[in-house]
């Protein structure tokens, strides 16, 4: 299937750390490496190809880190439905299938396995070092299909590290989702880089040696912050590390 997909999708849709004092242009040319789009695929379906987020290659380079919310809860495989991560640059990228292994819904993370030869992997780093003022860049696929398969860059700074629900004056304005998240509560990144829809599940990494210390997250954290607010902010948040770093132990994945 995914040879035909390859054919059809004529569309735009080892480890990379670098040695400290490395420049920003080499450590996001190692990065897009690990890159890649999640999307599914139904030959018979207009479009062929729905795009929902972006993910990088974790571990020993056959699996896939990003959001939950990126991921569909349902594949339509008695239609040949097929989760897909597309590698490459460019408007021939190359397609994957891809399984979910585990979820984490709490800290929205979904990890993937992918078919084919090993992909280069990122690095994860310690999110627990990150502070406040240090800048830091992500990279995805903002937009979509839109801007195609290619990777952009944005770079900021760590502007803060709030809970993940602030809280409310009453009870009464709390969302279902807001009283889950109360009962456990956990820091996020907050960032003054811009992100747009499709960039979920972009890697939040150092600019000097590319350690990636969280994953890039918009609608999960949103509707848990800014229920409030009657349009969204533009603040983009990530969700620290420390939590891929437990769910791949959880999955036994090296």
């Amino acid at each position: 299937m995914l040879k035909k997909i390859s054919l059809v999708v004529v569309i735009a849709i080892g480890h990379c750390t670098l040695a400290i004092g490395s420049s920003l242009p080499d450590t996001i040319d190692n990065i897009k490496r690990s890159v890649v789009s999640v999307a599914t695929v139904m030959l018979r379906r207009s479009p062929r190809v729905i795009f929902y987020g972006t993910g990088f290659v974790v571990a020993n380079g056959n699996y896939v880190m990003t959001n939950d919310h990126v991921v569909p809860k349902k594949i339509k495989h008695d239609k040949n439905e097929a989760l897909v991560v597309f590698t490459g640059e460019g408007n021939r990228p190359e397609p994957r299938e891809a399984v979910v292994v585990m979820r984490d819904e709490l800290h929205d993370l979904a990890l993937l396995r992918i078919k084919g030869k090993p992909l280069a992997a990122v690095t994860i780093g310690d999110s627990s070092k990150v502070r406040e003022g240090e800048r830091y860049a992500l990279t995805g696929f903002p937009i979509g299909m839109v801007l195609g398969q290619y990777p952009v860059t944005h770079v900021g700074i760590v502007s803060g590290k709030p809970p993940i629900v602030t809280p409310a004056p009453s009870s009464r304005q709390l969302t279902a989702e807001q009283i889950k998240r109360n009962r456990h509560p956990f820091k996020v990144f907050q960032l003054d880089a811009i992100a747009y829809p499709g960039n979920s599940g972009s890697p939040l990494y150092d600019v000097d040696n590319g350690r990636v210390v969280g994953i890039v997250n918009s609608v999960f954290v949103k509707k848990s912050k800014e229920s409030a607010l009657t349009s969204p902010s533009g603040i983009t948040y990530a969700i620290p590390a420390e939590y891929m770093t437990r769910l791949l132990k959880k999955a036994g994945v090296q």
